[in-house]
């Protein structure tokens, strides 16, 4: 998902004015049409639900084998890889990573096809706070940093979107930026100028204790509760009451929530909603509203983090039960190849699952895991030989309609510094938002091939007419849980503190709607605190 905001505010806007893995092959789908017969691929996939729903039954054979080892990862999402690479760097090489999955990453997992790399999900991250050390340091490790200049991170430009990195397709025409602006009235200047202005405020505001209200990670941000009471109201309702109700500027932000949290204005709460805008402070100063992004979207990061766990990890493993010892923890582990159950002893178990997992695992704790909301997605990704459309503004790295039921594409070959591209390859992102996440979650795996077809197509033909003579394939990755949505009064709620506890010292959990956003940052740096925890109570245990 796209996971952050990059505008910086009143000056931006003036400028500016003037995506449980099961694969499904269908066979070959042949649509009518009255120029030519189509003929196109199309795929479904999705996480591994059919493993990931033995968790319900238990069904699984009695432990064959015993692996004893100091510390067990469960979770081989960026968490979970960040926990491993922190349990590296502090000199510790004995541990085991468990994963449900057949590919590391979770939602900053990648595809490829014959023509590019694409990214199943999130594909892009924002440049980070420059008081986050942590990251900046993963990044110069990764070669992403080349090196510093007066303190501040110089980037390789070849991992920088380049130009032009955004376009908005609105009253048939295509326009720079994603802010609506082509043809909008006085009163929509007025409240979009007047919300951006309000938006900086919100980013420069800091608490009693001198910490922003709204940073990255959340573990910086102001204890200051003044402003929770935006955590009570949702975003819709906090605009109403600040007099914003011109269409164009409620599409934006409800698009730009939809892009985080999977939820629009009507469901996430006001200070999430906020958040968006005012925790990126934008304070590199060399760099003009970009961000990091490569074909293949995060799996990128994936890649430069997956390296700690190697030799260490048990892909298509699904961690079905824990249990509590006098000296240990134990996990029982069915591995889906051999069929076989393994149990593993660990002196440290690092529960790096999400909460819909948990609740399977940690029955006593069902009840807080049933307060988290999770926002149903999809991407699909095409291989098209042409993307015609009215050539008002040059195709750019996002793409998005206006008003569209989805939150536009992304072309997976921008960064590409060829000339000559054959095929183009583009990924389109669709969040259901509504009030009832679960009742979305079952239609989605419900749908077969010809409701996202048709969903897809009728979407990028507003903008794209013919395209669907130039398609060669789509393929479709479904996410029931696509990611953690914070509804009105999670955020501030007792939830996530509890469900954040750890259990006698021997199991710790860690995960990014452990944050309740769902992003890089807070998935990293999730993994990372909770090794340091775990250090920290056993010298102070020693």
């Amino acid at each position: 998902m796209k996971n952050g905001e990059n505008y910086k505010s009143r000056r931006n806007f003036i400028k500016g004015i003037s995506a449980f893995s099961i694969l499904t092959v269908i066979p070959q789908f042949v649509v009518s049409c009255k120029d030519k017969v189509l003929n196109y691929i199309l795929k479904l996939s999705g996480t591994n639900q059919i493993l990931g729903h033995r968790l319900w039954l238990k069904d699984f054979p009695k432990p064959s084998q015993t692996i004893e080892i100091p510390y067990l990862i469960i979770g081989g999402g960026i968490t979970g890889l960040a926990a491993a690479r922190q349990l590296s760097k502090k000199g510790i090489k004995d541990f085991l990573l468990i994963e449900l999955e057949s590919n590391l990453g979770g939602n900053a997992s990648n595809g490829e096809n014959a023509y590019s790399k694409f990214p199943l999900a999130a594909h892009y991250l924002p440049l980070p706070n420059v008081r986050d050390k942590e990251l900046l340091q993963f990044l110069e490790e990764s070669k992403i940093i080349l090196g510093y200049k007066e303190n501040l991170p110089i980037f390789d430009e070849e991992q920088l979107c380049s130009d032009p990195n955004e376009r908005l397709f609105i009253k048939n025409d295509w326009q720079k930026n994603l802010i609506p602006k082509l043809g909008i009235s006085d009163k929509t200047d007025i409240q979009l100028e007047l919300f951006l202005d309000n938006m900086n405020d919100f980013r420069l505001k800091k608490g009693e204790d001198n910490k922003y209200f709204f940073d990255i990670p959340l573990a910086f941000s102001s204890k200051d509760s003044s402003l929770h009471s935006l955590d009570v109201i949702t975003m819709k309702e906090w605009m109403e009451q600040h007099n914003f109700d011109t269409e164009e500027l409620l599409e934006y932000v409800n698009y730009c929530c939809r892009d985080d949290f999977g939820l629009g204005i009507k469901y996430v709460s006001a200070w999430a909603g906020i958040y968006y805008f005012a925790s990126r402070k934008h304070d590199h100063k060399m760099y003009d509203d970009t961000v990091l992004t490569w074909p293949e979207g995060n799996g990128r990061l994936t890649y430069h983090l997956k390296k700690y766990a190697e030799e260490k990890t048990l892909n298509n493993h699904l961690v079905f039960d824990i249990q509590i010892n006098t000296n240990n923890a134990s996990a029982l582990v069915f591995d889906e190849k051999s069929n076989k159950t393994i149990e593993i002893k660990a002196q440290k178990i690092v529960v790096a699952t999400p909460q819909y997992i948990n609740k399977y695992l940690f029955k006593s704790r069902k009840e807080i895991y049933d307060k988290f909301n999770y926002a149903p997605w999809f991407t699909a990704t095409l291989v098209v030989s042409e993307l015609e459309d009215n050539g008002s503004f040059p195709l750019c790295w996002d793409n998005v309609i206006y008003g569209g039921k989805g939150l536009g594409y992304v072309y997976n070959q921008h960064q590409n510094l060829e000339q000559i591209i054959d095929k183009k390859v583009i990924t389109y992102y669709y969040s259901f938002s509504s009030n009832d996440c679960k009742k979305d979650r079952k239609f989605l795996l419900k749908q077969t091939d010809e409701y996202f077809k048709n969903l897809v197509l009728s979407d990028l033909k507003i903008a794209h007419p013919k395209i669907e003579q130039h398609i060669e394939s789509i393929e479709v990755h479904r996410m029931g849980h696509g990611m953690i949505s914070p509804i009105p009064g999670f955020l501030k709620g007792d939830e996530i503190k509890e469900a954040s506890k750890a259990i006698y010292k021997k199991i710790y959990f860690a995960h990014s709607d452990l944050s309740g956003i769902s992003i890089f940052e807070e998935a990293f740096h999730q993994g990372i605190n909770v090794v340091n925890k775990i250090l920290d109570e056993s010298t102070l245990d020693t």
